[in-house]
């Protein structure tokens, strides 16, 4: 529904609209009630680009609803709200509970928190976390975060502390661990002991799994699977950098975009070009550089928020 009023939007609002296209419009409108109460919602950004260059608007809502993948027209959204003050589009776009976390980060920040239990979350970039000291429980509402799991010293049973996601929950004894949210479930990695992964949420060890250390693992509601190591040290950013070993710049290329707002790409053609090295990700700008000049790539701007990377010529 959203998708549709985006595209009338677009349409009407940084289009010529003929009076065909009027006509379809408001037969559309009147079709259904949540036409209307969606309409509503995003003609509200229309009156919010003030000071936004309008290709970049036309670009971001167009990509909202076709050619960008869901994550990359997130971004954009994001930053057509921050810049201009974007009303709220509902929670396809928006997540509440995200929105409402005790603890969050913003796009190229990271966090640590520190719980009374001794454990430190880390959080990266663009990402949001509930803790509930009593029950030693963490909820990731969204993104990625480490965990250093505090021992809980002067009990007779240790307590373990329960990592709670989307997809299932983790429980954790005096390990370190990191778990990220991705669009095809959530990624589980474990440094120092084990933890028990509980895909679905439900406690009954029927259907878990052991992740020992140095393991990582995919998982969802409906199970678990093991994940294949695509270059990336999952665990760099923690100290501030990226490191990658002979990992596809494609693939380099959406981790570098976490931490930077809008969209980053490569073009299909330089898509399978290798990427090896360590970068700091204080200046993301800089990595860009030293990627193309090392592979031989153009780097085309058409706004900071919109970048593509292809072939030198």
């Amino acid at each position: 529904m959203v998708d549709q009023a985006i595209h009338w939007l677009v349409c009407l609002r940084f289009n010529q609209a003929d009076e065909h296209t009027q006509r379809t419009f408001e037969h559309w409108l009147q079709q259904r009630p949540e036409h209307e109460v969606a309409w509503r919602r995003v003609a509200a950004l229309g009156n919010d680009f003030a000071g936004i260059p309008p290709q970049l608007a036309r670009q971001t809502l167009s990509g909202a609803r076709a050619g960008l993948r869901r994550r990359e027209s997130l971004k954009l959204l994001g930053v057509l709200a921050t810049v201009g003050g974007a009303a709220w589009l509902g929670r396809d776009y928006t997540p509440l509970p995200a929105m409402l976390a005790q603890v969050h980060s913003s796009t190229g920040e990271q966090r640590h928190v520190q719980l009374d239990d001794g454990s430190l979350i880390q959080l990266n970039s663009d990402s949001a976390v509930d803790f509930d000291a009593q029950r030693r429980l963490i909820r990731l509402r969204r993104g990625e975060i480490i965990v250093n799991v505090g021992a809980t010293e002067g009990s007779a049973q240790p307590r373990p502390l329960w990592v709670q996601t989307r997809d299932g929950s983790i429980r954790a004894l005096n390990t370190r661990v990191l778990a990220r949210e991705r669009d095809d479930g959530t990624l589980l990695a474990v440094q120092g002991g084990a933890v028990t992964v509980f895909p679905g949420g439900s406690h009954n060890l029927t259907g878990s799994s052991v992740v020992q250390a140095g393991q990582q693992l995919l998982f969802t509601s409906e199970g678990a699977r093991e994940f294949r190591d695509n270059g990336l040290d999952l665990w760099s950013w923690s100290d501030g950098v990226i490191s990658a070993r002979n990992m596809r710049l494609s693939d380099f290329i959406d981790e570098l975009s976490r931490y930077r707002p809008g969209v980053l790409r490569c073009a299909e053609a330089v898509a399978d070009r290798r990427v090896s090295g360590t970068f700091q990700l204080a200046d993301n700008d800089q990595v860009l550089a030293l990627v193309a000049q090392s592979l031989h790539l153009r780097i085309d701007y058409r706004t900071r928020f919109w970048v593509t990377l292809s072939a030198a010529s």
